[in-house]
């Protein structure tokens, strides 16, 4: 019999096995980021995608990605926080990584003095109010279908 690899070096079933996994520098940033999400989009769903956790109201709207939990064989240092359609959100700044994506851009933190509050509430506002919109814009055009 021939074994399927493993895509990810774990596999979680709550979200507190997922924080039990992750060390302390990285803990500190999941659980800051998932505060700011909260605070800022009370109405947000959370659920593990991935072994991350991932929030939508009716689409995808970010994720937080510790680098102790694997891409394929990929790990890296800090969480990684992304939008599921940054291409949508205005930044100006230039604040967000696109790297070679055309949709997914994200941030990566080291330490929680990377974060950026006020930017990322900019930024997840943005993200929830465009989720809404493209929800809004999906309805209208199913009712024209009828």
């Amino acid at each position: 019999m021939v074994q399927k690899k493993q895509f990810q070096n774990v596999k979680f079933n709550s979200m507190g096995e997922l924080l039990g996994f992750l060390p302390e520098d990285q803990l500190e940033i999941v659980e800051t980021l998932r505060g700011i999400i909260f605070d800022t989009v009370p109405d947000i769903k959370e659920k593990l995608s991935f072994n991350v956790p991932f929030y939508k109201q009716h689409k995808g709207v970010c994720y937080i990605w510790p680098g102790t939990v694997s891409w394929g064989t990929k790990t890296w240092q800090g969480v990684e926080f992304g939008f599921n359609y940054g291409n949508l959100l205005a930044d100006e700044m230039n604040y967000l990584d696109r790297g070679n994506r055309k949709q997914v851009y994200n941030k990566r933190f080291l330490s929680t003095k990377d974060i950026n509050h006020e930017i990322l509430i900019a930024y997840l506002l943005e993200a929830a109010e465009n989720d809404e919109l493209m929800y809004r814009e999906k309805m209208m055009l199913g009712r024209g279908k009828r």
